[in-house]
């Protein structure tokens, strides 16, 4: 499966780093709103520049108290990036001119071999403000991109410029049909314990060397004959300097695994019970669509009753009530509980993710649940559904034929999923449906 580059975009306060980033996702950044539970947040979002897709990253707003401060978060900004994106837009201001912290994360981003695309913002006006922009080349980190993020001025070059910069993709890489499973969680949650169980070995932790490659590392996994991929975020150097950002890091950390998976394993802590940042991570992986499985670790370590299980299934489901989908499984990695399990799910998520439905066999299932269930009216219009059909899988995609899509209402889309649902199971993944009008006559 293709992986999408990540563009992380590194800033100072106030350089204008949320107007580019809105105005490189587009309409995009507003994504699914109608569906319920989760919570979004600019951090991540996908945009495109002529035929590239890819993901961007907001490495995160500054809070200005001292310059101290400023440079230290800086720093860490530039530490996010450095991990986990292939090209790094470092924004810096015209009019603020080149500054101290400027030079020292420039200075850390050229160490990292990363490549660099400097952006000077704010130049409104490029014959005035030129002169300035030319002040950047000492940074030495190549040649200043201007741009204007509000006027949309010199956006076009500064993309060109990235995305020269993107991996090519490997034949192999192409090929490479064996199942992708990502692991992501919050830190501490046994991401490592989890990956060191299923391969029966303890494996090292990535160098820290700069320069070294820390994007979400592979592991092969060979299980009852079959081999599988794991994708690890843990192999990812955790920065104990990180605090308040540290939800934000695990999320960008979470795209970068997530965009290559076919089943995506969100670890929970069963001391800690799931938590509001459990549900952003785990939205990173709705959103793309894949397949979901809910594991809950540490599970030896809880005192358990005969409700347990029970009690914190339902917790889990009220907090992620957007996954109501996905298989929920209590595994401790320590000890090796229930790990093997996890196999199985994950094959079954697979297979449900990859089922094709017949157009036939659908049409009846909605005809029916449309006899028990009228579709919705307004003003005395009553909507119709002409048919319905599978477009494609990873995840299931249908598309309703209608005679007005404005009548389509969330909550009667929602009501053909879950009777789709009942009737073919697709237990594990996501299900998406494009509503599309056609007249009667055709």
């Amino acid at each position: 499966m293709k992986k999408k580059p990540i563009v992380a975009v590194v800033g100072r306060p106030n350089v204008g780093k949320s107007t580019l980033f809105n105005v490189l996702a587009g309409e995009r950044i507003a994504i699914v709103k109608d569906t319920p539970g989760v919570t979004r947040d600019r951090i991540y979002a996908d945009a495109s520049w002529l035929s590239y897709d890819f993901t961007l990253v907001d490495t995160g707003g500054i809070e200005p108290e001292s310059s101290d401060v400023i440079l230290s978060q800086m720093r860490e900004q530039a530490e996010i990036a450095i991990e986990t994106a292939n090209v790094i837009l470092f924004l810096t201001d015209v009019r603020q001119g080149l500054v101290d912290a400027d030079e020292k994360v420039a200075n850390m981003l050229r160490r990292s071999g990363k490549p660099v695309v400097l952006v000077v913002n704010k130049v409104d006006d490029f014959e005035k403000h030129m002169p300035d922009v030319y002040e950047f080349y000492q940074l030495g980190i190549g040649e200043p991109f201007p741009i204007s993020s509000i006027g949309k001025l010199g956006l076009g070059e500064m993309l060109d410029e990235v995305v020269s910069h993107f991996p090519e993709q490997t034949e192999d890489e192409e090929e490479d049909d064996r199942p992708k499973i990502a692991i992501i969680g919050k830190p501490n949650v046994g991401k490592s314990s989890l990956v060191n169980r299923l391969t029966g070995k303890n494996r090292t932790i990535v160098s820290d060397v700069a320069g070294t490659t820390r994007d979400a590392i592979d592991t092969d996994v060979r299980f009852n004959g079959k081999e599988y991929v794991f994708i690890d975020t843990a192999g990812i150097r955790r920065k104990s300097k990180i605090k308040e950002d540290l939800e934000r890091y695990s999320i960008i950390r979470a795209v970068s695994a997530v965009e290559r998976a076919d089943v995506v394993i969100i670890l929970i802590d069963a001391t800690e019970g799931v938590t509001e940042q459990d549900a952003k991570i785990a939205g990173v992986a709705h959103d793309r669509g894949k397949g979901i499985i809910i594991a809950v670790n540490k599970w030896d370590a809880v005192e358990k009753d005969n409700h347990s299980v029970k009690k914190q299934e339902e917790e889990i489901r009220r907090v992620l009530s957007f996954l109501s989908y996905a298989e929920i499984l209590f595994i401790s990695a320590k000890s090796g509980q229930r790990v093997n399990k996890l196999f199985d799910v994950i094959d079954m998520v697979i297979a449900n993710s990859s089922m094709r439905i017949a157009t036939g066999v659908l049409n009846e299932i909605v005809t029916e649940a449309v006899a028990m269930q009228q579709p919705p009216t307004d003003k005395g219009k009553r909507l119709k559904i002409f048919y319905v059909t599978q477009a494609s899988v990873k995840p299931p995609t249908f598309i309703v034929f209608v005679n007005d899509k404005k009548l389509m209402h969330f909550s009667y889309t929602r009501y053909l999923e879950n009777r789709i649902r009942d009737a073919f199971g697709f237990r594990g993944t996501s299900l998406r449906f494009i509503t599309r009008e056609r007249k009667e006559s055709d």
